[in-house]
């Protein structure tokens, strides 16, 4: 399914390498490339919110061009999109998390929301949360 979604203008990086970059010293920069209410359900830790809709590199401003940077959305296609723009924009260390959200729950890797850590997760709508295999799917931000 991916491959046929992805143009592949931006490196992918799978959640397991991601995984191990964000118990590092410095981990990459965390970008959530989905609505506000996909993001309200669950997230990754730490991560901060651009949107797809709404994304303007311009709320970017206070980071630096090389810092490592990792776009994702529900399963990439999203994120790939804002990816490319950060790259148009002059970031040099962008990738996007393969199979996005969904591949890191499906690898059994935590989500959080703002009471902590949460089973729940966006799945889109039902056509996109057939891809989504654990984790419990939620189609609107209650």
């Amino acid at each position: 399914m991916l491959r046929g979604l992805y143009s592949h203008t931006v490196p992918v990086i799978k959640s397991a390498e991601l995984k191990e970059q964000m118990q590092q010293k410095q981990p990459p920069v965390l970008l959530d490339a989905r609505a506000p209410e996909e993001y309200k359900v669950s997230h990754l830790k730490g991560a901060r919110l651009v949107g797809y809709d709404t994304f303007e590199v311009s709320k970017l401003k206070d980071i630096p061009k090389n810092t490592p940077l990792v776009v994702y959305c529900s399963v990439g296609y999203r994120s790939e999109k804002v990816g490319e723009q950060l790259q148009e924009a002059g970031f040099t260390n962008v990738r996007n998390l393969y199979g996005g959200l969904f591949d890191w729950v499906n690898t059994g890797l935590p989500v959080y929301n703002k009471a902590g850590r949460t089973k729940q997760v966006h799945a889109y709508a039902k056509s996109w949360g057939i891809w989504l295999h654990k984790g419990e799917k939620v189609y609107g931000a209650d």
